[in-house]
């Protein structure tokens, strides 16, 4: 048995991608360790072999490291522990907590069916295979195919008191008995968590609270087994926004999808965090540091949660927002590589100019996408107009295409020495006291030829970052555009 104060788990099964509720799951374990000292384990529980993956074994380690929440020691994977937990079926076998099941699947289903003729939900009777240890012992000898069920204690209660939901108790005589090795020697869910689990120490099992009907049950299969029963906190589910849980219908669910979308790791830790987590004072937006100075079981919360795809995205803005330029500048370069926009070695060739784009274009973006997408217009020597802006500001082409003509000759007469916020400012003020008309009516109708969008960073930076001819090209495009 491993000594130590506290010993968390994430114990995921490899049969699909790194689900956000999985994540969420792996988070608080995560934080509590590191709020409290100990250590996170990994486990992944690959019992089910028809339906598990190399493929998803690899999307749970790597969303995992995406998400920075690393592990303390080397992951357990519970395929490779079969013997033990047949050991402990065999054990419990012997101590008499547990009993030969011989009944047919055939068996089964026959009482199933006339249960519910009777109207009466299904109930395991004991006695159904019940034998002398004479008849018990010619069956094992002719080798009869046989399940191990635990004897569940007859009258009382199981219970526990819950981190999140305090006290929780199950009547003894609702719970069947339970089998915990099947008649093909594989241990089912139950039986193999809780051998894995004391032998890896753990002293908090925290999870979703589907598993509450699971715990009594492995409650049970501790005691029986004469050890010490972990600490339960089970977390409440996710659901979308209609209050129905979590699925694809929702949108994405996989962690390796906000990735690819462009999200930045701590935001969605600190989206996930919240879901079902307060950590007082009406507190949102925090740093991975604060969240674990902060963590504690008492803010954890029994009702369920809601994922809002728009609160995520306006928490990435938030998280995108605190972000230095130099710690962006590599999720944005290699995001605008891989689309295609520009080079890394254009961006290295202009590296003051490339850390102004970023840090005109993040304060009006949400994911890195919204970045890219800004970009675009920066790198490119084409344009297009959104119809939306063409309609809104260029409604007027005649008088769109003056005011257009006048910014041209006021923008080439500026020296392309001077082409700096102060000077470009002055010169455009300075035509609109001209043209008597307010300078927003002025820079509306540039902004689309310039960007071919309604909106943009502003006017000036936009001009800065175009650069003079690049800017002067793009008004005459569009004088070109409004005469067609």
């Amino acid at each position: 048995m491993i000594e130590t104060k506290n010993r968390l788990r994430f114990a995921p099964s490899p049969t699909g991608y790194l689900h956000v509720g999985g994540a969420r799951t792996a988070l608080f374990n995560w934080l509590y360790v590191k709020r409290f000292g100990g250590q996170f384990l990994l486990r992944i529980e690959d019992t089910d072999k028809a339906r598990s993956t190399d493929e998803s074994t690899k999307a749970i380690f790597e969303g995992m490291e995406w998400l920075g929440l690393s592990w303390d020691e080397e992951v357990v994977y519970q395929g490779a522990n079969l013997e033990r937990h047949r050991a402990d079926a065999l054990k419990l076998l012997e101590t008499g907590a547990a009993y030969r099941d011989f009944t047919t699947t055939e068996d089964l289903e026959r009482w199933r069916e006339e249960a519910k003729e009777r109207k009466e939900s299904f109930k395991f009777k004991r006695e159904w295979t019940q034998f002398s240890p004479e008849e018990e012992a010619a069956r094992v000898e002719r080798g009869d195919p046989f399940a191990i069920r635990f004897k569940v204690p007859v009258g009382g209660e199981t219970a526990w008191e819950d981190l999140v939901h305090e006290r929780i108790a199950f009547p003894n005589k609702d719970i069947d008995d339970f089998v915990i090795l099947r008649s093909d020697g594989t241990p089912t869910y139950n039986l193999a968590v809780v051998s894995d689990d004391i032998a890896m120490g753990i002293t908090i099992v925290m999870r979703g609270d589907d598993h509450i009907s699971n715990t009594p049950k492995q409650i049970l299969l501790y005691e029986a087994l004469g050890k010490t029963v972990p600490k339960f906190a089970h977390l409440p589910m996710i659901h979308g926004i209609d209050g129905k849980k979590l699925s694809k219908r929702h949108g994405a669910t996989a962690v390796g999808d906000y990735q690819h979308e462009g999200l930045l790791p701590d935001a969605l830790l600190n989206f996930l965090a919240l879901l079902g987590w307060s950590p007082g004072e009406d507190r949102e937006v925090m740093t991975r540091a604060e969240m674990i100075e902060l963590f504690a079981t008492k803010g954890l919360q029994k009702k369920a949660a809601i994922f809002d795809p728009k609160k995520l995205e306006w928490m990435n803005g938030q998280h995108l927002s605190l972000m230095t330029v130099e710690q962006l500048e590599p999720t944005v370069t290699s995001a605008l590589v891989s689309e295609g926009v520009t080079t890394k070695s254009e961006l290295d060739a202009r590296p003051e100019w490339y850390h102004r784009l970023i840090d005109v274009l993040k304060i009006r973006s949400r994911l890195i996408d919204d970045i890219v997408r800004q970009a675009k217009v920066y790198f490119q020597d084409d344009i297009e107009y959104a119809s939306d802006a063409v309609d809104k500001h260029w409604k007027d082409k005649e008088g769109s295409l003056n005011i257009l003509k006048a910014a041209e000759n006021k923008l080439a007469n500026v020296d392309a020495a001077s082409w700096d916020e102060a000077t470009l400012e002055a010169a455009l003020r300075g035509l609109a006291e001209e043209l008597g008309i307010g300078a927003g009516k002025i820079f509306q109708p540039l902004r689309v030829a310039l960007t071919g969008l309604n909106v943009s960073p502003g006017i000036f930076d936009v001009l800065i970052l175009l650069g003079k001819d690049r800017s002067l090209r793009r008004i005459q495009l569009s004088e070109k555009y409004l005469n067609s």
